[in-house]
């Protein structure tokens, strides 16, 4: 930690939080990865526009919301959690407010954010780990399958074509993820470690979501246990909020870009394919944000829907 000297306490706090964050996850993935095979995935059509080429120094790290699913993981994960009761409406009002907060406000004030991390992850608290996993591959099925982008589902399979292993990069918890990166056929997931004693969750997090920066130090750390060269890697994401992420690698990938990523990855010359239709292709759900309150506030959103449309 000496490197951080200068920086001032609050941000020397933040940066260590990222790391810790981002050593979890690359530890929870490479475990995860080790235990079970991938199960097979259905053939994905190929993309000439994207080569790749096999070397085993080489690996594929692909966000999750809006890069390879159409929405937020959250948002359907919230939207199969309510439904099985997992909070009421009064526990739903709150957390909706806390999501407002951070969309209308544009910042990440430190203490309304520890109070949406709390409130989050109250959902989850003295739930067994194995309940949750369970419930992932179901709700997986009712509300994901559906909404994986063909395109980037084909770009993920290339690489595993050519023998590089291929990891989903996400907010959503590792559990979720870990779900969708086997039903996908790919080698393994990193995403936000939510603390557990005796298979049982606490309450608290291992760091913070993996989100932002965060997710450059997963990569950096599962590549330093992979033995991978980031430079020979590929990155793809939607969000300007993973350029940390894409900058680490040689191959980054703009997929389904938000406005601020298509003018930076047109600035740094990184390629760029949308998979959306329309003149202004509208995302599923909500965004990520910080990775807190989604899950909540996603709910929220999916539960006015359904009562418009009855």
């Amino acid at each position: 930690m000496a490197a951080l000297g200068w920086l001032t306490p609050r941000r020397r706090s933040a940066t260590a939080r990222s790391v810790l964050a981002g050593e979890a996850s690359a530890e929870a993935a490479r475990k995860s990865s080790q235990a079970e095979e991938a199960q097979a995935a259905p053939p994905a059509e190929r993309e000439a526009e994207f080569p790749v080429h096999g070397d085993v120094q080489a690996a594929a790290f692909f966000d999750l919301d809006n890069t390879v699913m159409q929405g937020a993981a959250l948002f359907h994960f919230g939207r199969g959690l309510y439904k099985r009761k997992f909070f009421d409406t009064r526990d739903l009002a709150r957390f909706a407010w806390q999501q407002a907060w951070f969309r209308l406000a544009g910042v990440e004030d430190p203490e309304h954010m520890q109070e949406a991390r709390d409130s989050a992850l109250s959902i989850v608290q003295g739930h067994r780990v194995a309940e949750l996993q369970s419930i992932g591959e179901e709700i997986y099925d009712e509300y994901m399958a559906e909404r994986i982008w063909p395109g980037t589902r084909a770009l993920a399979q290339a690489h595993l074509d050519a023998g590089q292993k291929v990891w989903l990069v996400t907010a959503a918890p590792v559990e979720i993820a870990q779900v969708i990166a086997r039903r996908l056929g790919l080698t393994g997931a990193l995403g936000t470690v939510a603390e557990s004693v005796d298979g049982i969750y606490t309450g608290r997090l291992v760091g913070e979501p993996l989100h932002g920066p965060a997710k450059a130090e997963a990569v950096r750390a599962l590549a330093a246990a992979e033995g991978l060269d980031l430079s020979r890697c590929a990155a793809y994401s939607d969000s300007h909020n993973d350029i940390p992420m894409l900058s680490l690698v040689g191959h980054p990938y703009a997929i389904n870009p938000d406005a601020k990523l298509r003018r930076h990855a047109r600035e740094m010359d990184w390629r760029l394919r949308d998979y959306r239709t329309g003149r202004k292709a509208a995302k599923v759900g909500i965004p990520a944000a910080a990775g807190v309150g989604a899950v909540a506030g996603g709910t929220a959103a999916a539960i006015a829907l359904h009562r418009r449309r009855r």
